[in-house]
């Protein structure tokens, strides 16, 4: 893909979001594509946010599980951005229309207090770095089709990195600890619809083991010049499938003692 491929593709992502309108899949439009062609589209995307006036407030790590690798054949995790208009309340209610095929996932939120940054980034960094743990919700959403109606071809990867890792919106449990107050690989969660049991899982589903995510992370950001900054908010990864979310859905994620969070959609 060229340069101007990759613009395209993002004025064509943004436009969606605006929309609520999908687009197709980007590998059909460009069989070639890599994953450095899909960061480079979200990088695209980023830039125009930035310009919008949007702030960035943190990262978000996705197909950490074992499982979702497998899915994609694919055996690292990808990243995404999480701007500072994705961020909702504990217990409030998403209006109607302000996503297009809303899903959520549960994760260990991760809020730091100091920058961090380096390919030489340890686990000993990550906890130094951290200021507090906390229960969370993703949102996620697609801005492209999960299935092509022509060739029932699914959405790759690279699609799903081109659309910011597929965010939407992050929601934090008001609960705050300190990142060894627990073993966050046996930290769960019991995520439920309405008051239906929908998914449940540990941490120890996200790479072993959150921190470990958070390492993975300050390492691969480092190599495109990048860091994480103090102050932001790292979605470390979920260890739940996705939950889908149509209107009048209310979800609630029961993280034991580690605390618990809650979102509706209008």
């Amino acid at each position: 893909m060229t340069p101007q491929d990759h613009a395209r593709a993002a004025a064509d992502l943004l436009n969606a979001e605006k929309t609520g309108k999908q687009i197709g899949l980007l590998t059909r439009r460009h069989p070639e594509m890599g994953m450095h062609d899909a960061y480079e589209v979200q990088k695209a995307i980023y830039n125009a946010k930035l310009v919008e006036g949007r702030k960035v407030i943190g990262w978000k790590i996705g197909l950490t599980s074992k499982a979702m690798q497998y899915a994609l054949n694919i055996d690292i995790p990808d990243s995404g951005i999480l701007f500072d208009d994705m961020a909702f309340e504990h217990d409030s209610t998403i209006p109607n229309g302000r996503f297009i095929q809303p899903r959520i996932e549960a994760e260990i939120a991760f809020v730091m207090k100091e920058a961090i940054g380096g390919d030489g980034v340890t686990r000993q960094d990550v906890i130094a770095a951290t200021d507090y743990v906390a229960p969370s919700i993703e949102i996620l959403d697609t801005r492209i089709l999960r299935v092509d109606p022509e060739t029932g071809k699914t959405r790759s990867v690279f699609d799903t990195i081109s659309d910011n890792a597929a965010n939407a919106g992050i929601v934090l449990g008001p609960q705050k600890h300190a990142v060894d107050a627990f073993d966050l690989r046996w930290v769960g969660a019991i995520t439920s619809r309405n008051g239906e049991v929908e998914e449940t899982g540990l941490g120890a589903g996200v790479l072993n083991d959150p921190v470990q995510s958070v390492m993975w992370l300050a390492q691969r950001m480092a190599q495109y010049g990048q860091r994480i900054e103090a102050g932001n908010v790292i979605l470390s990864g979920s260890f739940i499938r996705p939950v889908e979310c149509p209107s009048g859905s209310n979800i609630h994620a029961d993280f034991g003692a580690f605390g618990h969070v809650s979102i509706a959609f209008a």
